[in-house]
């Protein structure tokens, strides 16, 4: 044990100084004065746990990659469910969808999706997933995924209006296949209370330019 340290510290004090005498920093050690009990720098471990496959995907950022495909497998599956529901009912699809429902169905899941992900109605469904930040338009509010596994992946799923928004779209085009009548109808609903919001931000914008002119250009 002695022979192998001292011929270790011999290979040491072989190495080269690259710092003349006279030019050498404070800080900065002659070779012969490293610790003979350093160790390598230790590795990163092999991925983040949070990544499927261990890869650099995002080193600057956590992203929970596991929960992504959790939730496209999840969406899959509910697809798959409801076309199921389709086929056992010997619904068949039509060649081309009706322009009608397919406005319909767009107004629909944009009102849907914003009253689910911004509502301040709808936040106790939202909070065991999401922080408050604070108030962000007219009856609505501004939001966070909590931190950690599912809760994260749900929390951004109920706080982004476009990722629901292709749920949303999924369950409405299949209830039309299934039940028209019925579908038609709370997608008009959804329709009307849209056009109803519209007619508010309009009416409230045309009272704050009343309340307060431009002065005219001098």
């Amino acid at each position: 044990m002695g022979r192998r340290t001292h011929r270790r510290d011999e290979r040491r004090r072989a190495l080269p100084d690259p710092w003349p005498p006279d030019a050498r920093p404070p800080d900065a050690q002659p070779p012969d004065s490293r610790p003979s009990d350093a160790q390598p720098p230790e590795s990163p471990p092999p991925g983040d746990a949070r990544q499927p496959g261990g890869h650099d995907y995002s080193p600057e950022a956590d992203r929970p990659l596991r929960g992504y495909l959790t939730t496209l497998a999840a969406f899959g599956a509910y697809n798959a469910g409801w076309a199921l529901a389709i086929r056992r009912r010997g619904r068949s699809l039509p060649e081309r969808p009706d322009p009608r429902d397919l406005a319909l169905t767009a107004v629909a899941t944009f009102r849907l999706s914003r009253l689910l992900t911004k509502g301040s109605v709808t936040s106790p469904l939202r909070a065991p997933f999401t922080v408050y930040e604070g108030p962000e338009g007219p009856a609505e509010v501004s939001e966070h995924p909590r931190k950690g596994g599912p809760t994260e992946t749900l929390g951004e799923l109920l706080t982004c209006p476009f990722c629901l928004s292709v749920w949303l779209a999924s369950t409405l085009t299949a209830a039309q296949l299934l039940w028209p009548r019925l579908t038609r109808t709370t997608t008009g609903a959804l329709t009307a209370l849209a056009a109803a919001d519209t007619l508010q931000l309009a009416y409230t914008a045309l009272e704050s330019r009343a309340a307060h002119p431009e002065p005219p250009p001098s």
